[in-house]
């Protein structure tokens, strides 16, 4: 879709759907802090939006404590395994938050110029369980500002046109 087209629709019998709008969570390994941050936002997503996530260089699996650490507040992993970052990826979310990989040489170039947020978390691969805890946590209490931001926004920013906000 050419930029500052509008959102795409489809011809349903007797309405139109809009499709939603999309966050795009990224990290590494798309196996902790940006699959968290997925389940997180589409547990209770404003009206409008959703979230998919994706790495610059996905991991097997997800780490092995990002399922316990989502199902102690309810949730369950994302449906899909960990998956690379592709460009339809990057088109489709006119909102990029990135979870702390801008400063690594896998982080594409697309992702470093503006219309990309930069969460700067700590890989919770590298903490223990306490300490992933607190990763968890602290996605969780941005994702709600972001939910508060991304519903009192009257017309979001169009697939393909990054809302220009770093954080």
């Amino acid at each position: 879709m050419p930029a500052g087209s509008a959102v795409p629709a489809r011809l349903l019998p007797g309405r139109l759907l809009t499709e939603p709008r999309t966050v795009l969570f990224v990290c590494v390994g798309n196996a902790g802090r940006s699959l968290m941050a997925e389940a997180i936002f589409n547990a209770d997503p404003p009206a409008g939006w959703r979230a998919e996530s994706a790495g610059t260089e996905p991991a097997g699996a997800p780490d092995p404590k990002t399922g316990p650490l989502l199902r102690e507040i309810g949730l369950d992993l994302p449906p899909h395994p960990p998956q690379r970052l592709t460009d339809a990826a990057l088109d489709r979310a006119p909102l990029r938050i990135t979870m702390g990989c801008l400063d690594r040489p896998s982080c594409p170039a697309r992702l470093r110029g503006g219309g990309t947020r930069d969460w700067g978390l700590a890989d919770p691969h590298d903490l223990d369980l306490e300490g992933a805890r607190g990763i968890r946590d602290e996605i969780r209490r941005r994702i709600a500002a972001l939910r508060t931001e991304l519903a009192a926004r009257p017309d979001p920013p169009a697939p393909g046109r990054p809302s220009g906000d770093r954080e």
